[in-house]
């Protein structure tokens, strides 16, 4: 190989050189000529990266610097530089984070009592002066309350290093564990603390490991192997803290085993061997043991026990074919089911005595809510988020015995007026029968069939539910006449278990054909057309914009593909690729033909063809761990080389993130000031 592309200036575009590599599957041969960029080490495909990277910075960065900059300052002045979480009590402490002005990152804080002085526990900005990308993605306690042990990135790529600190500064505790997912629970001792380890290659949760604090990690215990390479691990202590379970979790499978929290040398037991396809989820709190699982109907039901017999359980709260139970939440006095109907959230307050129950609903026809910071199962308060496409979000403590709410904070957005925009759900019937949800959102006194500029933005995978929350960022455009759309497409959780199974495995193409039917009846209404149509999705949901840009190109403006999951009969292949086998539940197993047949008749990669194509945006991170980055470099190429039209196409490669982008929160608003600044400019705007 003697180049990886062509000279650059402003008027070349980067040309990838083609190298073929020859596969062959079930009869069927294939010539992959970018197949090469498959290794980061390669510097040549360092320099196409490069090339491409140079080439969005001259061709669109510079010469729309005013606008860019323009949007971030817009999205900063949106943002509430100090800012602080509300307190929620664990353990004899009040714990919250708190922002300081021109600071990226969190400092975890706590106070023994409300007026008390604050204790700073971790300040994960003093960590941004040493490393360019700082993710901390889990901080505990030690029950003793004096040990803080944190889980640290700082190559983006899901790899965790668990450190600890002593609160009193009596302890020194010099060892660091490498090479985890992140996951960690101390047990009643405060000595010993339970992890999970990445397997080095597919980062794959694999191991379970048991500690002993201020001792060397050579000396740490393998508690626990999962050989089975379409399972992962979690890991975490029931409410009640008496217990810790060990989660082995597929995607249509799970199987938990257990020990009591003050017994850490005791040998794990499975509560229930793993069934094909029976899902089960295990809790103690309030003196019970508690089971969510979908063995007695695709849709889950709740169970209860004294015991861990797992013969001894009887139904709590009934399966419903209506009703999606999502999750639940237990106190000493209440269980809170957390539920879709309709494709809402509900949250039914059932009384564990009296079995009475009641239904905690909210009064907009779009919104998003969660359950969270509710550590403390002797409470009657249930703590709660809620937020619209309209509405800030609010923590709320709910009293599940008064019925009565008590908002604890509003989401301040200076120079946000509610009052100025509108939101509404309309149903869009698609080609089979099926009616998808669609939410919308624009500024008031504005018709919403005006035909005007729209952004429709999907997921539609892994039954997860996209919700229609407030994003505070997307008023950057909705101010300048967008109307801003979320297409509720089968494979997400929406309307249900049977919503996700109609938008995976040889139903995967539902998905696409969703937000296609929807994009052209958004367009036959007179909401939009196609010169004003603009789509957006990531991940999965950036597989979803590659096929529709494959499939329906001449339905849009300009695609926003964010870190794509695009070349999908190759991942598939390669088990040593991160997260591979882990979802043959998800995708198929293409080493079945009727699976390799199916994703190969949609992979975006292979499915490039001669056409025009939209202006077209795609995002990845370098160290990304969960779409590998030569997924979107490689489709880019290949686009480059096959469309015939003159729209622009741009590849923007973080060289210091990953999955999810940039880690500060304000090194995220300049990547999105970019993102919505391709749209505007597609749109016609200039500053």
């Amino acid at each position: 190989m003697t180049s990886a592309c062509s000279t650059l200036g402003l008027r070349n575009t980067p040309e990838a050189e083609k190298i073929p590599s020859e596969f062959e599957e079930f009869g069927n041969h294939r010539t992959d000529y970018y197949y090469w960029m498959n290794n980061r080490k390669d510097p040549n495909v360092m320099a196409y990266i490069k090339a491409e990277n140079d080439y969005f910075e001259n061709k669109f960065k510079k010469p729309n610097k005013k606008l860019i900059d323009k949007l971030y300052n817009e999205l900063k002045s949106r943002v509430v530089e100090d800012d602080n979480t509300v307190p929620y009590y664990e353990n004899g402490y009040y714990y919250n984070l708190r922002y300081e002005k021109d600071n990226e990152y969190e400092i975890y804080c706590r106070r023994q009592h409300p007026d008390s002085a604050e204790q700073i526990l971790l300040n994960v900005n003093d960590f941004a002066k040493k490393y360019s990308y700082v993710d901390v993605d889990n901080l505990i306690v030690s029950p003793d309350n004096d040990i803080v042990a944190y889980a640290l990135d700082t190559i983006a790529r899901r790899k965790f290093e668990i450190n600890f600190k002593s609160i009193s500064g009596t302890k020194n505790i010099p060892e660091k564990i490498p090479d985890t997912d992140g996951q960690m629970v101390f047990s009643s001792d405060s000595k010993t603390l339970f992890y999970i380890a990445l397997d080095p290659v597919t980062l794959r949760s694999f191991k379970l490991f048991k500690h002993t604090v201020n001792d060397i990690t050579r000396n740490d215990s393998e508690i626990f192997y999962e050989d089975d390479d379409t399972y992962e691990l979690m890991l975490e202590k029931s409410k009640s803290d008496k217990y810790i379970f060990l989660t082995h979790w597929s995607t249509e499978t799970t199987e938990v085993r257990y020990i009591e929290a003050d017994k850490p040398d005791s040998e794990f037991k499975v509560f229930r061997k793993r069934k094909p396809n029976t899902k089960y989820y295990l809790e103690h709190a309030a003196g019970r043991f508690w089971m969510r699982t979908n063995e007695f109907g695709k849709n889950f039901c709740i169970m209860s026990s004294e015991s861990a017999d797992p013969e001894s359980f009887t139904i709590f709260k009934q399966h419903s074919d209506d009703v999606y139970i999502t999750d639940f939440e237990v106190f000493d006095n209440y269980v809170v089911v957390e539920e879709r109907r309709n494709g809402l959230t509900y949250y039914e307050i059932i009384d564990i005595k009296t079995r009475e129950s009641h239904i905690l609903n909210f009064g907009e026809e779009a919104y998003e809510t969660w359950i969270d910071d509710n550590p403390e199962p002797s409470t009657e308060v249930l703590r709660y988020y809620y937020s619209s496409l309209t509405t800030p979000y609010s923590v709320i403590d709910y009293n599940m015995r008064t019925k009565e709410k008590t908002v604890k904070k509003e989401q301040q957005v200076p120079g946000y007026d509610k009052s100025k925009y509108e939101l509404k759900r309309i149903m869009v019937t698609t080609r089979d029968g099926k009616e998808v949800p669609v939410s919308l959102l624009h500024k008031k006194g504005t018709e919403w069939q005006n035909s005007g500029n729209l952004l429709l933005y999907a997921y539609g995978s892994y039954g997860v539910t996209e919700e229609d929350s407030y994003y505070r960022s997307v008023f950057s455009l909705v101010d300048r006449g967008f109307t801003y759309a979320i297409a509720h497409v089968r494979g997400g959780g929406e309307l249900g278990y049977n919503w996700y199974e109609q938008g995976k495995l040889l139903n995967k193409k539902n998905t696409f054909n969703d937000y296609i039917d929807v994009s052209q009846y958004l367009i036959d209404e007179h909401y939009t057309t196609p010169d004003n149509l603009y789509a957006n999705g990531g991940s999965a949901g950036g597989l979803l914009m590659g096929v529709v840009a494959n499939e329906a190109p001449q339905l849009y403006k300009a695609i926003v593909a964010e870190v794509p999951f695009v070349d999908v009969i190759n991942t598939m292949l390669d088990p040593s690729i991160p997260l591979t086998t882990g979802e043959y539940d998800e995708w198929g197993n293409p080493n079945e033909k009727e699976f390799y047949d199916y994703i190969l008749s949609y992979s975006p990669y292979d499915n490039v063809k001669e056409q025009d194509y939209p202006a077209m945006l795609v995002t990845t991170g370098l160290h990304d761990s969960q779409v590998q980055f030569w997924e979107p470099v490689k489709w880019t190429a290949k686009l480059r080389e096959y469309k015939t039209d003159s729209n622009p196409l741009y590849l923007s490669t973080n060289m210091k993130a990953g999955h999810q982008g940039d880690s500060g929160r304000y090194g995220r608003l300049k990547e999105t000031a970019v993102t919505f600044a391709f749209i505007l400019t597609q749109a016609g705007f200039k500053e």
